[in-house]
Order: structure tokens, then C-alpha cells, then sequence
């Protein structure tokens, strides 16, 4: 089987340095001459070099300098804090990170994959999509570290993950709830193809069938994370022939959607509708009345991600998975029906 051609291949077809052919498949890296880099393609083109080769070849067993962070959607407050605290924690390490989003856009985060893998970043940590575990796991073969922070892919062999015990988190909700007295629970989640959307309904159905409560389909409403559907839901399950007497909102991208039809309608909270929400932004606490919420550690999934994402790169290494503990805070919005 013929030998894979090796970045020193190209840059002795193309009378360069090692360094000169990095530069020019890593676009802003440092300058090149016109002349030279249209020899350097050549070259490359001739060679049938591919650039994921680079990206391996190219990694130094020393610290990683720069990380990839893939968002699904910065305009969520949750990612945006998320990108801020990973920045703070990559930086306090002397690590760059460079910021990518792929607004839920399976052909967007595709091409980021494929750029990261031109950068040679030292490791990644993403929010992904359900639908490229292929392109993921290729960047698993080129031992790059993978950490998957609140979301993660079954199928990427040797990817971390980082989240918050998701089952337990709805656990609480739940609990909470049923404890005052409610048995018609409506429970707004993620995609059915999230693992978060996943995890979260069936913490929510194990404390309904534990507390003997009747559970029926119509007050479960799995919704994209992008999007205004989230207000959608609340409509159809407000009219429902026997609406719901509480609300979980464990899609955090919706829930501003949420209480927005909420207060359109006109929805006393908790009067008509006690209403709990996986979120943790500080207007939680000046919305009237005070909303009863999950809190997740942001900082602390940050710091878990990067440490994962700088760990010396292993293909062998079994992957880790870290679940820490939200924080349940009971306010105003909850009350007996």
C-alpha cells in the first residue's frame, strides 16, 4: 500500500520550508508570497496531500495553545455565558480559543469541523448537532480531545462529555411540583433526537410513574432549540380540553418564548399555572413573581470542559463522563393548584 504523502513531501516538491507549507494551509497564520503558494498547491495537489494530515502532523506533544468551541446558538444567553467562562479558564492556562457557532445548522458545523481540523487546534469542545457523529469521530482519529458539554453523541467513540445530571435535574422539577399537589404537569423539552431532550423527559416520566401520577402524551412537548416554538406549545397545551395545572420549561432556548405567550395570554403565575424553568439568568429573580428555576453551574461545566479539552491526547485513553449537580431554587412562580 503506497505511503501517505507527508507535509515534508510537500515542502520539499515545493522547495520550502515545513513552516512556509503550514502557513498556506493555515490561511492568516503568517504571510506568503503569491508565487510560493501557488507552488505549494501545486505541490499539494500532486502530492494528493490532504490537510487533516497536517492538522495531526502539525500537533506538538507539548500544551495545545489554542482550543475550538462550537456553540450551537450564541444568541441563548446559556451558550453566551458558556463561551465567556471556557474563554476565562482556557486564558488563566495561556490557551487562545477560537469561537465557532453553528446555529443548530448540521452543514454549518460541518464546516467548522473542517476548519478546526485546518487550524490544528489542540482539542475541542462543542454543543453538536444529532446528525454528523461521522465527522466527529474523524476528529477523533486524529487525536484531538473531544469534550461534549450539555449536549453529547452516543456513537464518537472516545468523546468526554460534560453536563448536568439532566435525569435528576427534572427529577426535582417534578418532584416539586407533585408535592404541592399537581398532576396535570406540562413538560416542555429539547428535540427527541438531543440527548438532553432525552434525558430530561425521562426523569420527568420516572417521578410521574413512582408517585402513581397518570401521564398522558398530549402535556409533553418536545421543541427545536432555535426558533419561537416554545410559545407554540404553551398555546396547545393551555388548550387542551383539561389544560395543565403547572409547567416545566426544560428547554432552556425557550424559555423566554414560553413566558412571553404566557403573558400574553394573560396566564396568572402560579395562580392559573405554577411554572418552573431550566434557566439561571438574573432576570429570573426580577421577573414577577420570582421564577422557580434550575440553575446550572456554568463556571464549573467550564472548567471541566477545558481540563478535559487540554488533557494529554491519548487514542487509547478511556473517554470521561462528568455529570455535575444543578442547583434547584424554589420562588414565587410555584404554588399549590
Amino acid at each position: 500500500m503506497a505511503r501517505s504523502a507527508t507535509i515534508r513531501d510537500v515542502a520539499s516538491a515545493a522547495g520550502v520550508s515545513i513552516a512556509v507549507v503550514s502557513r498556506v494551509i493555515n490561511p492568516g497564520s503568517g504571510p506568503v508570497r503569491a508565487e510560493t503558494r501557488d507552488r505549494v498547491l501545486a505541490a499539494i495537489e500532486q502530492l494528493a496531500y490532504r490537510p487533516r494530515t497536517a492538522a495531526r502532523e502539525l500537533k506538538q506533544a507539548g500544551a495545545a495553545t489554542t482550543l475550538g468551541l462550537v456553540l450551537a446558538d450564541v444568541t441563548n444567553p446559556f451558550f453566551a455565558r458558556l463561551a465567556d467562562r471556557v474563554v476565562w479558564e482556557a486564558r488563566s492556562r495561556g490557551v487562545q480559543v477560537l469561537l465557532m457557532t453553528t446555529q443548530e445548522d448540521p452543514h454549518l458545523e460541518e464546516e467548522a469541523l473542517a476548519t478546526l481540523v485546518s487550524r490544528r487546534v489542540g482539542g475541542v469542545i462543542a454543543t453538536p448537532t444529532a446528525t454528523n457523529p461521522d465527522s466527529w469521530a474523524r476528529l477523533r482519529q486524529l487525536d484531538t480531545n473531544v469534550v461534549f458539554v450539555d449536549r453529547s453523541l452516543d456513537d464518537v467513540p472516545g468523546a468526554h462529555t460534560v453536563s448536568i445530571d439532566n435525569v435528576r435535574s427534572a427529577r426535582q422539577a417534578t418532584e416539586h411540583l407533585v408535592d404541592l399537589g399537581h398532576r396535570r404537569i406540562g413538560f416542555i423539552s429539547g428535540p427527541e433526537t438531543s440527548s438532553t431532550g432525552r434525558a430530561r423527559t425521562a426523569g420527568h416520566r420516572a417521578v410521574l410513574a413512582e408517585r402513581g401520577v397518570e401521564q398522558d402524551d398530549a402535556l409533553v412537548r418536545h421543541v427545536p432549540f432555535r426558533g419561537e416554538q416554545g410559545g407554540d406549545a404553551v398555546g396547545a397545551l393551555l388548550a387542551l380540553p383539561e389544560p395543565p395545572t403547572a409547567l416545566v420549561v426544560a428547554n432552556t432556548a425557550q424559555v423566554v418564548a414560553a413566558l412571553r405567550r404566557l403573558r400574553l395570554r394573560g396566564t396568572a403565575v402560579p395562580a392559573d399555572l405554577s411554572v418552573v424553568v431550566f434557566d439561571d439568568d438574573p432576570w429570573t429573580e426580577l421577573f414577577e413573581p420570582a421564577l422557580t428555576i434550575i440553575r446550572q453551574p456554568i463556571a464549573m461545566l467550564a472548567a471541566h470542559s477545558v481540563e478535559l479539552a487540554l488533557a494529554e491526547r491519548a487514542s487509547a485513553a478511556e473517554p470521561r463522563s462528568i455529570a455535575v449537580e444543578a442547583e434547584f431554587v424554589p420562588r414565587a412562580s410555584t404554588s399549590a393548584p
